[in-house]
C-alpha cells in the first residue's frame, strides 16, 4: 500500500537500495523484543527505534524517520488510533501498520480510516511478518482480498445509505479508467494483478492509483477500497 501521493518514504528506501527502517511501538517490552528479533534477522530491514505508547511513537517518527511504524492499537498515554492519525498527517509520513490480537478488532477499521496502511496479528508467523514489512515497503496492498472484504463489509454495513451518497459524490471527478482501477483496488488486487486484468503496465497502474489517492483524499489503498465499497462498486 502507498501513502498519499506518487512517492512515499518507503518507495525511497527501495529506490536508494537501503534497508527499510522500522519503528516498533507496543507497551509490552516482550512483544517489542520479539518483533525486533524477527525483523532484525532480515538483511533488508532495520529496526531504528522503539516506543511504548503513541506519544513516544510520534516523537520517534520525528527522531528516527522510519519508513514503517508497527504499532499496537491499545496503549496508555496515547492509543494507536490517535497516534496513527498524528503520524499520517505529517508530510512525507511513514506507513503505519497496526498490531492487534484479533483479526476483526473493532479499533482496526477506525485505524485504517485514520490513515493506517493495514494491520498484522501479533501471532503472525515470523516469515510472514518479514514478508508483510517488505510488501508495505514496496508500496503494494498489504491486506489480502479476503481480509479487505471482511473488514470493509463488516464495519460499513451500519451506514450504507449516507456513506453511499457521499462516496458516489466523491467518484464524480474520476475518469472511466480510474473507476475501473478503483474497483480493482477495492477487490484487493495488487498493481501487477490490476495490470493483467485491465491490460496496463504496472507503471500505468501506479499512476492511476496515485491519482485516486489524490482525488479521493485518501492516505492509502485501504481507504480507497472503502470508498469503492461504499459507492457500491463491489456489489456485483
Amino acid at each position: 500500500m502507498t501513502t498519499m501521493g506518487a512517492t512515499s518514504v518507503s518507495d525511497s528506501a527501495q529506490e536508494q537500495g537501503r534497508p527499510t527502517r522500522v519503528l516498533l511501538v507496543d507497551d509490552d517490552a516482550l512483544v517489542r523484543a520479539g518483533l525486533r528479533m524477527i525483523l532484525s534477522s532480515a538483511d533488508d530491514i532495520e529496526v531504528v527505534g522503539e516506543a511504548e505508547n503513541g506519544a513516544q511513537a510520534v516523537e520517534g517518527v520525528a527522531a528516527h524517520r522510519p519508513d514503517i511504524v508497527l504499532m499496537d492499537v491499545r496503549m496508555p498515554v496515547m492509543d494507536g488510533l490517535s497516534a496513527a492519525k498524528a503520524i499520517t498527517d505529517r508530510p512525507q509520513a511513514p506507513s503505519v501498520v497496526m498490531l492487534t490480537t484479533f483479526d476483526l478488532d473493532e479499533y482496526v477499521f477506525q485505524a485504517l480510516q485514520a490513515g493506517a496502511t493495514g494491520f498484522l496479528l501479533k501471532d503472525t508467523p515470523p516469515r510472514e511478518l518479514v514478508s508483510a514489512v517488505r510488501v508495505v515497503a514496496a508500496g503494494e496492498a498489504m491486506l489480502s482480498p479476503t481480509v479487505t472484504r471482511r473488514l470493509v463489509g463488516h464495519y460499513a454495513a451500519d451506514a450504507v445509505n449516507p456513506r453511499r451518497r457521499e462516496a458516489t459524490e466523491r467518484l464524480q471527478t474520476l475518469t472511466d479508467r480510474e473507476r475501473e482501477v478503483l474497483g480493482a483496488v477495492g477487490r484487493g488486487l495488487s498493481n501487477a494483478e490490476i495490470g493483467r486484468e485491465l491490460f496496463m503496465s504496472e507503471a500505468t497502474v501506479k499512476t492511476h492509483v496515485s491519482r485516486l489517492l489524490t482525488k479521493l483524499g485518501a492516505h492509502n489503498r485501504v481507504q480507497v477500497a472503502i470508498v469503492a465499497h461504499d459507492a457500491g462498486l463491489l456489489d456485483a
